[in-house]
């Protein structure tokens, strides 16, 4: 990404989108919207600065909802161009409300609250369609209780708790352990701040709270209207820390997710929601299995599976190795709903066709490999590029020439195309993007005739 960023031929438009095509192949007239960034991308260093001096704090969605960020940020570390950009439905300053700390804060005074989206229009002989996918909502299958069970995550989710820039730097915590410590830091805060009125109570009458609360109940005190000031809040101090204490208590036990299950084809291979197979998530439940095992050689991990499609070079021996050397079991059955047992563990129940039995086993965590969706935006984009979609939302393409698109000149890869996994992306970005050359020389040979 920094060669791209380097590239003189290469002109990087972030935070942009697409709102009009029109011409030809050779001759398309592109019109972008730039977003309003309010932040001068010229001026902006990333130091980020304003960021830890924003007030303002909401969940992170590139760590799924699972970390916080402010309301400047920068999507992702090393991202390009290496710039911030200010959440207007976030922040206070552009809602009316009096802020403005970031731009106190930024030395190289890059903030513009003033700033306003613009239209560029380009001039291009060739348009490549790239726009990723969408994770399929597991909420959907009501009988995985996701969202409803703390401890069942998605394997998008489970990427970022094993990464070390992730919320948990890398750390295997359960996410009903870090709503608990979540709760333990807010209450935390409370009680230093109702520590605070009572330390001046305290030194006022030189006696401990505690041991005046004692004598208070005794009656010793009656209409005296600051004692009694003094009373309420120590009692509302109490409603503080006792459950703070017993939260801590219980934090003590917390210990990282070492007994791991994974679902395979929550939401494809399911005429209810997507009829195919999406290809990657097999090998990326693997990979997971084992990088877990990394982290923690006491990890184990069951992967449930109507079968497991190791279909690409090495793969097949990829998954022998996790099941001999990283604690990997491949259990063929289908899992038929998920439950809540003891201490928020998931409890998987399940056919095992092998033996023809319905099984249920308790996990400290369950990670469903969800389905590649046709991104959210592809039928406004296809509107918008006059190009068609198939019956499963992606990209339509020619069988013959599968790079193509259904209007000359435009090109499509990866998961635009359909499910896929990295190295078949990068291998299709690379046809794709010789299929642009051949219309580019084409158009310039036209014009030099």
């Amino acid at each position: 990404m920094l060669d791209v960023g380097r590239h003189p031929n290469i002109e990087l438009m972030a935070y942009c989108e697409v709102e009009g095509l029109e011409g030809e192949a050779g001759d398309f007239r592109v019109s972008v919207r730039k977003k309003a960034r309010y932040v001068d991308e010229a001026k902006c260093t990333g130091c980020g600065a304003c960021t830890e001096k924003c007030p303002t704090v909401v969940p992170d969605a590139f760590n799924e909802g699972l970390g916080e960020r402010r309301a400047i940020y920068s999507w992702f570390a090393q991202g390009i161009p290496s710039t911030h950009t200010i959440d207007p439905d976030h922040c206070r300053q552009l809602n009316g409300k009096k802020c403005g700390i970031c731009a106190k804060t930024c030395q190289a005074e890059a903030i513009n609250f003033e700033q306003k989206d613009t239209l560029v229009e380009l001039n291009v002989g060739a348009v490549v369609v790239a726009t990723g996918y969408e994770v399929f909502d597991p909420s959907r299958i009501p009988e995985y209780q996701y969202q409803q069970i703390p401890n069942v995550v998605t394997a998008i989710e489970f990427e970022r708790l094993l990464s070390a820039s992730g919320p948990t730097g890398g750390h295997l915590d359960r996410p009903s352990d870090l709503a608990v410590e979540a709760e333990i830091e807010a209450l935390e805060k409370k009680a230093k701040k109702g520590q605070k009125m009572l330390d001046k109570f305290e030194q006022k009458y030189e006696t401990p709270s505690a041991q005046f609360y004692e004598a208070f109940l005794k009656g010793a005190y009656d209409g005296d209207e600051d004692r009694k000031k003094w009373a309420q809040k120590y009692e509302a101090q109490l409603e503080i820390t006792r459950p703070l204490e017993a939260l801590k208590k219980k934090a003590e036990g917390f210990d990282a997710a070492k007994k791991l299950a994974f679902i395979q084809c929550v939401g494809s291979r399911d005429f209810r929601f997507y009829p195919f197979c999406s290809g990657y998530c097999c090998m990326h439940s693997i990979k997971e299995a084992i990088i877990a095992h990394e982290h923690e050689p006491q990890t184990t991990s069951t992967i449930f599976g109507m079968d497991i499609r190791a279909v690409g070079k090495g793969f097949e021996e990829y998954k022998i190795r996790g099941g001999n050397q990283s604690g990997v079991r491949y259990v063929r059955g289908r899992v038929a709903e998920i439950v809540e047992g003891e201490n928020h563990n998931p409890v998987v129940v399940y056919e095992d066709t092998r033996e023809q039995k319905v099984k249920s086993e308790a996990f400290d965590m369950v990670i469903l490999a969800t389905a590649c969706a046709p991104n959210k935006g592809v039928a406004e984009l296809a509107s918008v590029l006059s190009i068609e979609i198939n019956r499963f939302g992606f990209f339509q393409t020619d069988p013959a020439r599968p790079m193509d698109c259904t209007r000359p000149g435009i090109f499509v890869c990866g998961c635009a195309h359909g499910p896929m996994d990295i190295p078949e992306s990068v291998a299709q970005a690379s046809g794709a993007a010789s299929r642009a050359a051949q219309v580019l020389i084409g158009s310039e040979l036209r014009k030099a005739s």
